[in-house]
């Protein structure tokens, strides 16, 4: 696959950035003799021994160039993956639940999908090697021997599981994505009803599967960042905050082609039916975060309430406050009435918000065990978060050109353009 001359740009600057920092590092751990997984190491058994005992907070890794590098990095990744998973969600209940309002929307969701593989699966590359070298995760250098939180979850977090595993879950993830889009193609041609039962029946096993391994890369990738915690609720939690950025994002690119290639396709009927379900996962989001933050306060368990002792040091107050307010109460508020679902006014402004809050939300999971004393933002964060968005933008946008902006013969695409509109004559008839 030809590398867009875009990307090249922004592979030459990473690989600069890179050179940079490595011939950096040395001096800057000089206070550690040298070696920056040894004070990683040290630094996590601190951070152990902290939550065992049920102290405040935990102690974080030495922070040099590469240790802020790769969490900003792994702040933006996270950010990003959560709209690619979403898409692939979306695709799934659009076939589960034989939907035809959102069909104007699947071309959108199947593109953003695919861009798991490859592109997702390179853009997880640097953080494989980070966490291997010890700068994220700090379990990566502990002894399970010798660390008894980490040593009764070492069958998932051991350093097979973490690479080897996370690359499995991004190609499985990649095949079902791009069978999803498969069928849709072959569909266009001739219109066969199987390749809409093949999705189906993908769909029908898929959801699980999709649920299962996005819990394991969740906790992999950002609940183990501080393994001593336990919540059965942070996968669903991460999912409920995807869901919600990504109706955001998409009723953002509805209401933007709906005037240029999607015209013929979008209805009344679709633009609410993204507002609404936007609003849906406020609520459901909210509900997801009180429900975990709860049932940690109610057990007062060390090795849970630890996290968010942690969350109220400094400034984190006030970032846990304005994603309270920021995340649920505000745009709960701006949503409740119908029309506002409608109100680009409303809406363009509101989209805006939710890429802010979500970022804010996965800063607030991933950079407090970095800067456990308040949020602290170094040129990395814009940086990372803008070239990632910007590249998986790119990178969606040549491929949404590449096909055909809407499943051309799909069963449901007249539903979705004309049975659910009111036709003007009988609007008009109601009236007398």
């Amino acid at each position: 696959m030809k590398l867009p001359h875009f990307l090249k740009c922004f592979v030459a600057a990473l690989l600069c950035v890179g050179v940079f920092t490595f011939a950096s590092a040395p001096t800057l751990a000089a206070d550690t003799a040298g070696a920056p997984q040894a004070g990683a190491h040290e630094a996590a058994k601190v951070e152990a021994h902290d939550a065992h005992e049920g102290h405040g907070h935990a102690a974080g890794p030495v922070v040099t160039v590469l240790s802020q590098f790769g969490y900003s990095y792994l702040t933006a990744f996270m950010f990003v993956l959560s709209i690619l998973v979403a898409s692939m969600f979306f695709i799934l209940i659009h076939h589960l639940f034989d939907a035809g309002w959102s069909v104007p929307v699947m071309r959108i969701a199947e593109n953003m999908a695919c861009l798991i593989f490859p592109w997702g699966l390179v853009a997880l590359i640097p953080i494989l090697a980070l966490s291997t070298l010890g700068y994220i995760h700090p379990w990566m250098n502990i002894d399970p021997a010798t660390d008894a939180a980490l040593n009764v979850k070492k069958i998932l977090f051991n350093k097979g599981s973490f690479n080897v595993g996370l690359v499995l879950i991004f190609l499985f993830w990649g095949w079902m994505a791009h069978s999803f889009r498969r069928f849709s193609v072959a569909q266009d041609k001739d219109g066969a009803a199987v390749w809409t039962r093949k999705a189906r029946f993908l769909a029908g096993w898929g959801v699980y599967a999709f649920a299962v391994t996005v819990t394991v890369v969740v906790f992999l990738l950002m609940k183990s960042l501080q393994h001593q915690f336990f919540s059965t609720m942070y996968g669903v939690y991460y999912f409920a905050g995807s869901m919600w950025v990504t109706f955001a994002t998409f009723y953002g690119i509805l209401r933007w082609r709906m005037n240029f290639e999607l015209k013929p396709v979008v209805s009344k009927v679709t633009v609410h039916a993204l507002g609404l379900l936007f609003f849906a996962f406020t609520v459901f989001y909210a509900y997801i975060h009180f429900s975990q933050y709860f049932l940690i306060w109610n057990a007062a368990m060390p090795e849970e309430t630890f996290w968010y002792v942690l969350r109220e040091q400094g400034s984190w107050w006030g970032v846990g406050m304005l994603i309270l307010f920021g995340h649920f109460f505000l745009p709960f508020l701006l949503l409740l009435r119908i029309d506002a679902k409608m109100s680009l006014a409303v809406m363009g402004p509101m989209i805006v918000w939710a890429w802010l809050m979500h970022y804010l939300d996965v800063t607030f999971n991933v950079m407090p065990v970095l800067y456990p004393d308040g949020l602290h933002i170094t040129l990395w964060d814009p940086l990372c978060w803008g070239g990632l968005s910007a590249a998986f933008g790119f990178l969606w946008w040549k491929s949404y050109h590449s096909l055909p902006a809407w499943p051309q013969k799909h069963p449901r695409l007249k539903e979705a353009t004309t049975h659910h509109e009111v036709p003007r004559s009988a609007e008009a008839g109601a009236h007398h």
